[in-house]
């Protein structure tokens, strides 16, 4: 009796993916302030301007 594995391997990848998917919301939750204090400092050197840091991450901005 032959089986067909078709369906079984698409969960496991769909399971791969969503694990995936987890750790990457996290990482991002976790370091998203940083994240977003580095892209504040490029543009403010951009355009000339001072970076001045936040009370906390993610809350810098440029004068």
């Amino acid at each position: 009796m032959r089986l067909n594995n078709k369906g079984q391997a698409l969960v496991e990848y769909l399971l791969i993916i969503a694990v995936i998917s987890v750790v990457v919301i996290s990482v991002v939750k976790l370091f998203g302030g940083y994240l977003q204090d580095t892209m504040t400092k490029s543009s403010c050197e951009m355009m000339g301007k001072t970076y001045v840091d936040g009370a906390s991450p993610g809350k810098g901005s440029c004068q």
